[in-house]
């Protein structure tokens, strides 16, 4: 029985699907990384032999879109995601509006990548809602070539399906890791017992 125990709680070398550009990435439970603790990443580009990209879907910070667009007013209550830690002065929108938005780029299916930034401002400071259809990110994450495979022989990263393009753009944090464990199937339900902060167990 402890033995069965044990390999539910601590078994994270789980196989996983090969990633593709569109695929989440969800991270270990153990993962200590500040900005990669409790992750889930929207794997944006990839391809054998190339460097990839990707946006961190769940992790809030403290800015609002206003903040430091000055074309958008500061009122609006729009949030800002850290995409990741490279490139911190660069912002990325994904949302589920390709039809709106000229030179969107549809990433996964029913959820785009950028598009006519002018169109995005008045989109924004419209009023027209932006929770499950519109979300802002500063920075990305980056691998180069070779080296996200090797994490996910490592099992660092857990390979998933997308699913529901505007689930992907609601909930932040700890509770988006868990409910796309959840999603993951019966193999992972041991991830389920692990916080973002041990210390809270």
């Amino acid at each position: 029985m402890f033995t069965d125990l044990r390999s539910t709680l601590f078994n994270i070398n789980l196989s996983t699907e090969a990633p593709e550009s569109g695929s989440l990435l969800v991270a270990e439970p153990f993962l200590k990384e500040s900005c990669f603790n409790h992750a889930v990443i929207l794997l944006v580009d990839h391809a054998e032999g190339y460097s990839s990209m990707g946006l961190a879907l769940n992790k809030s910070t403290q800015y609002k879109l206003g903040d430091i667009v000055e074309e958008v007013d500061k009122n609006l209550p729009i949030p800002i995601f850290c995409g990741g830690p490279v490139g911190d002065d660069r912002m990325f929108y994904l949302h589920t509006l390709g039809s709106l938005f000229n030179d969107s780029i549809e990433v996964a299916p029913g959820l785009f990548i950028g598009g006519d930034y002018n169109q995005i401002l008045e989109y924004v400071n419209a009023g027209y809602p932006t929770e499950g259809l519109l979300r802002f990110y500063v920075g990305y994450t980056g691998w180069e070539p070779g080296q996200l495979n090797d994490e996910i022989d490592k099992s660092v990263w857990a390979v998933a399906r997308p699913g529901e393009a505007r689930r992907l753009l609601t909930g932040n944090e700890d509770s988006f890791w868990h409910r796309t464990v959840r999603s993951m199937g019966q193999r992972f339900r041991g991830w389920q017992f692990h916080p973002m902060d041990p210390s809270a167990n």
